[in-house]
């Protein structure tokens, strides 16, 4: 009819109470549903039990080293970059028992979390990083273990981003801001004189099936166009780059450069990098026992390559300096990860520049080694020299 706005077949709409709903529909199906809240001065992921709890009007300002909350000028829920935490602590949780035994030898296997999760919330950058951890946990997808379960149970609802952070850097590592394939359902969150509202896509049948519970309308394309619009836009506004070379090649030519020393000058080997990270995946297990020796249990939990004996082997370890330690965690995540698993391992979060105590910046590093290494330089930059 002359006069109405075209829809657009494939996307709805949902308002701010149709994203409430979509909580109690995943809780009401049996999901435990985690997505961001605000908590301890900083926006975590946690269990929602409604959308009240979502991070209404706040938003965060990061840079090296920074992470602090600001105030926003409107009731946007996903207007805010990666938190300290990622998914990853669900998937891959920091520390679970594996087996415990009593003196007369009642061996004991603990019982499995075996609640579906929904994720609420997933921007690009972790949703690549869910895809990346599924293939190094899950080399056999269709296993009957915790971890396999726990995959294919998993429900995604991505946010599509369109105010990415000032660490943020996924635009150039392929992997953001919008959120590439694995979503159940995708939100593009819009504010503005038609009010609040998300623009929705349904990746699965189980996505189009949860929707189909929940009050939503049929998008104009209008609407969907501006919503793509806002996150290509995004695309320009990251606030890092890695360098536009074959990192992979580059980390493996860069082994003896003349930069290792410098970092490893300023790294602390805390390891805060990589307990952020939404990638490293990395353990170890511990025995422990009670007082009086009658009960025993190992556990698992997360470990860093930047343990002084994560090398550990028969006569010492392997990578005794703080200089040694750094160059394998940059050139696994950037250059080995390839060989292992076909991608890097790193997704462009930036997680791991805002939570460093001295702001060493994963980027600037790059681009360091890019400007130490002739072969990797622009040709325009080589000519210069």
């Amino acid at each position: 009819m002359d006069g109405q706005p075209t829809v657009h077949p494939d996307a709805s709409v949902l308002d701010r109470r149709g994203l409430d709903q979509l909580i109690e529909t995943l809780r009401a199906r049996g999901y435990c549903v985690v997505g961001p809240t605000v908590e301890d001065s900083a926006i975590v992921l946690a269990e929602l039990e409604s959308g009240a709890q979502l991070p209404s009007g706040w938003g965060v300002t990061t840079g090296p080293g920074t992470y602090r909350l600001r105030r926003r000028d409107d009731a946007a829920v996903f207007g805010h970059s990666a938190g300290p935490q990622s998914w990853k602590r669900f998937l891959h949780p920091p520390r679970q028992q594996q087996w415990s035994v009593d003196r007369d030898g009642a061996f004991i296997a603990p019982a499995p979390d075996e609640r579906p999760y929904a994720f609420v919330g997933v921007r690009g950058c972790d949703l690549a990083a869910i895809a990346v951890l599924r293939r190094v946990l899950c080399p056999d997808p269709d296993s009957d273990s915790t971890t396999a379960r726990r995959f294919r149970q998993l429900f995604i609802v991505a946010a599509h981003c369109t105010e990415p952070g000032g660490v943020c850097f996924c635009a150039s590592m392929g992997t953001g801001p919008a959120a590439g394939p694995g979503y159940d359902l995708a939100l593009t969150e819009r504010i503005d004189d038609n009010g609040h509202r998300f623009v929705v896509e349904a990746g699965t049948e189980s996505g189009a099936a949860v929707l189909a519970e929940v009050a939503h309308r049929t998008a104009a394309t209008a609407e969907v166009d501006e919503a793509r619009n806002a996150v290509s836009t995004a695309a320009g506004r990251m606030g890092r780059a890695m360098p536009e070379v074959d990192l992979h090649a580059l980390l493996r030519d860069a082994r003896g450069a003349d930069v290792w020393e410098d970092v490893a000058s300023r790294c602390l080997t805390c390891g805060n990098c990589t307990m952020v990270c939404p990638t490293c995946f990395c353990t170890t297990s511990e025995d422990v026992t009670d007082l009086t020796g009658e009960h025993a249990e190992r556990w698992q939990h997360w470990s860093s390559c930047f343990e002084p004996d994560f090398s550990h082997v028969h006569g010492g370890n392997v990578r005794t300096s703080g200089e040694s330690r750094y160059r394998q965690w940059m050139s696994h995540k950037l250059g080995t990860w390839f060989d292992q698993f076909g991608s890097s391992g790193c997704v462009g979060c930036g997680r791991c520049i805002d939570w460093c105590p001295v702001g060493i910046d994963i980027t600037e590093e790059a681009a360091r080694l890019v400007q130490l290494m002739p072969a990797y330089r622009p040709e325009d930059d080589r000519e210069q020299r």
